[in-house]
């Protein structure tokens, strides 16, 4: 089964004004409010295609019992840590056609609710593969990625990892079955900058050669490139009208891993089902409702180039 993990979740406002102005009351309208989290919209979006999974998450105050209890009514298996701090809440304006994202360090971990965390990892017997996506909690160093690949290892586990972290470049080593960085991530964290197509092939090649079983790159409204050691595609972005960009790249990956796993096949369809999946999102309030994805993934071509 795939689990998602989420340590710092969020409850995501988003909202709509004419204008910020400082230093005066700015009115909003169009308020929406989303149980959010990178790992919890993987979630999402892999049971809208059809698969199943578990959510892990760290949960604390009223905002924590809100997220829980939004995913329990909607069925979600939840192993959750609970903590005594508030989960943080995020918010996204949109102000004509721009985004304004006003996102929170979200409450302290101590280790005691960490080496939890880990036990809830461990215990889990039906646990295949692990996407572990987002931030560290406040209070969690980064050597916590090490701690919970090291209990993966030992659980022949496979992780998938959907993270901004420098210490991304030290995992490889894992040999994680995926890793899904944009090229901001690529930059600050590699060093590597991408210009045009060669560069993105040579940085494809280099992330498996440091231990990346395969590699998902986005570069937003530029597309996307996956390469699994033998061969690399290239699939387009379909142009939509941001609304807001919190949850694209959360339900990009997860409409991916729908189609992709367990066998690692159909690269062509996961990738235009997730071109589909992000554009639809981007042009929402947090996850929306997904319903023009396959009038979307009709129109999205995949060029494999070598």
């Amino acid at each position: 089964m795939i689990y998602t993990l989420t340590i710092n979740p969020a409850i995501d406002m988003n909202v709509t004004a004419e204008d910020l102005v400082l230093g005066k009351v700015n009115r909003t309208k169009n308020a929406a409010y989303s149980a959010n989290g990178k790992g919890l919209n993987v979630s999402v979006a892999l049971r809208y295609f059809g698969v199943e999974s578990g959510i892990i998450g760290i949960f604390g105050g009223f905002s924590g019992e809100y997220i829980l209890d939004v995913c329990k009514e909607n069925g979600y298996k939840i192993c959750g840590v609970e903590i005594d701090g508030i989960t943080r809440i995020n918010v996204f304006v949109e102000v004509n056609g721009s985004e304004y994202k006003l996102v929170n360090n979200g409450p302290l971990v101590d280790v005691v609710k960490q080496k939890e965390l880990l036990d809830v990892i461990n215990e889990l017997e039906d646990m295949d593969v692990l996407v572990i996506s987002g931030s560290l909690a406040n209070g969690i160093e980064e050597t916590y990625y090490e701690q919970m690949l090291n209990l993966c290892k030992l659980k022949k586990t496979k992780v998938i990892l959907d993270i901004s972290s420098p210490k991304l470049k030290e995992l490889l080593n894992y040999k994680p079955l995926l890793i899904k960085p944009n090229d901001e991530e690529i930059k600050e964290i590699f060093g590597y900058d991408i210009v045009c197509e060669k560069d993105v092939i040579r940085v494809l090649r280099q992330l498996y050669e440091m231990g990346a079983c395969n590699v998902l790159i986005t570069l937003g409204e530029k597309g996307s490139y996956f390469y699994n050691g033998n061969d690399v595609y290239f699939c387009e972005a379909y142009p939509v009208k941001l609304k807001s960009s919190a949850c694209a790249g959360d339900a990009y990956l997860g409409a991916f891993l729908s189609q992709w796993l367990p066998e690692q096949k159909n690269v062509e369809t996961a990738l235009t089902l997730a071109s589909a999946t992000g554009a639809n999102v981007a042009e929402s309030n947090g996850l929306g409702d997904f319903l023009r994805v396959a009038e979307y993934q009709e129109k999205i071509t995949v060029r494999k180039i070598i």
